[in-house]
């Protein structure tokens, strides 16, 4: 039989190409010089490591969260989000991780117009299933199989990441092993043997597309054990943040309440059994029960960070608010700060609650001084939380019903009342002479609405803006300078992570220290966006009370002018 030209060609470049990719393999292999004794007994013990991290993980269900925002072109910025997507919910083994848990007030379809590919896609990749394609692979390099007999190890050099001193290895998977086998970098401690980072993807032949590029960082959270803390995604037109925490909470149990998980130490009875109460009292007394109850729950469902020392910040700053006003209040005001990145605020009882993603992009004390007003505001107007939450069976329900269960939000008539008197309180406080970053935040997240509901949709509490989509503190916005992009002086909103970052373990947050950057033209200012994480590892020192994986931080206020 003859072969026509066409065929022969044909022919002749499978066979090249099959040669070419031969070499290629077989020149990868050569160039690749033999790991060293120290180097190989490494690899061993991460790799017995590895199976550890994922038997740890398995007895714990902690709480992760997808932030991702969709980005495009933009002739000043380079790049900006033009739609977002988030998602909260629990680590789960032995069940499908469904990305609707703890969801509450899902944007509408509409308001992410133009993206139905990309979330399309981003549903199905970040779809919280326990599979090699899956979200959760992210946490892990290999789960079963992580060893020399599967993977091909190149030494790369040492690293120091923080105080954490590391070997670096390039990792491939062997070849014929299928889809589905981490391709990338590993960082190494080189004491316990523990895997601290790794970047890379997961190996997928023609269909590799279907794989996103990770960067995914580890904690070292309790003495020996590191375990996955935030794993950042880029990859085609997306960006994305995930966290985890809640390790140290009890695993749920569906339909049951985690009312027993937590154990209150160093309980004191402040009760005055001398005399009775009054009718004003028991009222007060009733609320105050109320509000115990709804915090205690919040922290339960791993939602309320445990208190920290960066409450006093927040109430140092509400203070001087207060003392500025002479306000005369029943008790004395609290802060805390709720785990999510979405921007929100509330007050409940006496105490108010900030979000971290808020507090993050909040520039300067003068704007979290004005966010701390409008809820203040609510206070000091008497809107309280619904009293029915004192019966401590009303709270009785999976951690994942919280959010649907506990509507703390006020109503929008109580909302423009407290924006009305939280103005007043604001400018009547030292921060009034700072009126105008004040407004220049208001008008970036004004001009961020349409953009990214997801962030700017609430979880738990009150929205920065109004049904119209206007901030509920417009009347800050008067009178205060344009807004500028140019102006690379005009700092308006910060990128997410920019104060706080979570111990895992503790569910606690501390205050970041990062020396500052000079910006050299707009594209640095990034308000509201995803960026890259990077984490100054340490080991774990309980004595020390530090936050686990990161430096110590001395707790200062938030950046000022």
């Amino acid at each position: 039989m003859k072969w026509n030209g066409r065929v022969q060609l044909t022919l002749g470049l499978v066979i090249m190409t099959f040669s070419v990719v031969c070499s290629a393999e077989e020149s990868r292999s050569q160039a690749q010089p033999k790991l060293t004794p120290q180097q190989t007994a490494l690899v061993e013990k991460a790799s017995a490591q590895e199976k550890y991290v994922v038997k740890v993980v398995r007895q714990h269900a902690p709480l992760v969260q997808t932030y991702i925002q969709h980005m495009e072109p933009d002739p000043k910025l380079d790049r900006v989000p033009s739609s977002d997507l988030y998602m909260l919910g629990r680590v789960s083994f032995d069940r499908t991780f469904s990305d609707s848990l703890y969801n509450k007030n899902t944007p509408k379809k509409g308001m992410l117009s133009g993206s139905g590919r990309f979330l399309d896609r981003l549903s199905k990749e970040f779809s919280m299933q326990y599979s090699p394609n899956g979200f959760m692979g992210m946490m892990f390099v290999d789960t079963s199989e992580f060893d020399s007999q599967h993977y091909d190890f190149a030494y790369v050099k040492n690293e120091f990441l923080g105080d954490v001193r590391t070997m670096v290895f390039d990792v491939q998977p062997k070849a014929h092993l299928g889809m589905g086998r981490f391709i990338g970098r590993i960082w190494i401690e080189d004491e316990g043997g523990n895997i601290v980072r790794f970047t890379g993807t997961f190996s997928g032949g023609t269909r590799r597309s279907l794989y996103f590029h990770f960067d995914s960082w580890r904690g070292n959270v309790q003495q020996g054990i590191w375990l996955p803390t935030a794993v950042y995604v880029q990859d085609q037109d997306f960006r994305a943040q995930t966290f985890f925490w809640g390790y140290a909470l009890k695993v749920p149990t569906t339909g049951s309440s985690d009312n027993e998980s937590i154990t209150v130490e160093n309980a004191a009875d402040n009760s005055d059994t001398s005399q009775d109460m009054s009718p004003l009292q028991a009222e007060r007394h009733w609320s105050d029960q109320t509000e115990r109850n709804v915090l205690d729950r919040l922290t339960q469902a791993g939602l309320l960070a445990n208190p920290s020392d960066f409450d006093q910040v927040l109430e140092t700053v509400t203070n001087n608010v207060i003392i500025g006003n002479k306000l005369n209040l029943a008790s004395p005001i609290h802060c805390r700060v709720m785990l999510t990145s979405s921007l929100e605020s509330v007050a409940i009882g006496n105490t108010i609650i900030l979000s971290k993603g808020l507090i993050d992009v909040l520039p300067y004390e003068e704007d979290l001084a004005a966010v701390l007003s409008f809820q203040l505001a609510h206070i000091a107007l008497g809107h309280e939380i619904d009293t029915r939450y004192a019966f401590n069976d009303r709270l009785l329900f999976p951690d994942e019903s919280t959010l649907q269960r506990l509507a703390m939000n006020h109503t929008p008539e109580q909302n423009e009342e407290a924006a009305r008197k939280g103005a007043e309180l604001f400018r009547n406080s030292v921060y009034q002479d700072k009126l105008a970053n004040v407004g220049l935040f208001l008008q970036q997240l004004t001009a961020t609405e349409q953009r990214l509901p997801a962030l700017l949709t609430p979880r738990v509490g009150d929205s920065l803006l109004n049904p119209s989509g206007q901030p509920w503190l417009a009347d800050m916005m008067k009178g205060t300078p344009t807004l500028q992009v140019d102006n690379l002086q005009q700092i308006a909103a910060l990128p997410l992570g920019s104060h706080l970052k979570i111990d895992p373990w503790s569910d606690t947050v501390v205050q970041v220290h990062v020396h500052a950057e000079a910006m050299v033209s707009p594209r640095d200012k990034m308000p509201f966006q995803v960026t890259p994480i990077y984490y100054r590892l340490a080991k774990y020192h309980p004595a020390t009370a530090t936050t686990p994986g990161t430096t110590t931080a001395n707790v200062v206020t938030p950046a000022s002018k």
